[in-house]
């Protein structure tokens, strides 16, 4: 799965996307509110892991995260 932040701007917030093995798109979120999007697609579990990883992974940068 890959992982990708994306920055927002005044009116828009900062968003992530979680991309299949595919490129094809799993997850698209608010950074500051997760919960809701990860527990439609069966990944509530993985909340923690990700949210950690989307903290330290740069704006603009696609990344290869092991769930």
């Amino acid at each position: 799965m890959y992982i990708l932040k994306i920055k927002g701007t005044a009116k828009i917030p900062d968003y992530i996307q979680l991309r299949g093995d595919d490129f094809t798109l799993k997850a698209y979120f608010r950074l500051d509110r997760p919960d809701k999007s990860l527990e439609r697609i069966g990944m509530g579990d993985k909340l923690e892991k990700i949210m950690e990883f989307a903290a330290t992974l740069p704006f603009g940068k696609i990344e290869k995260i092991e769930l």
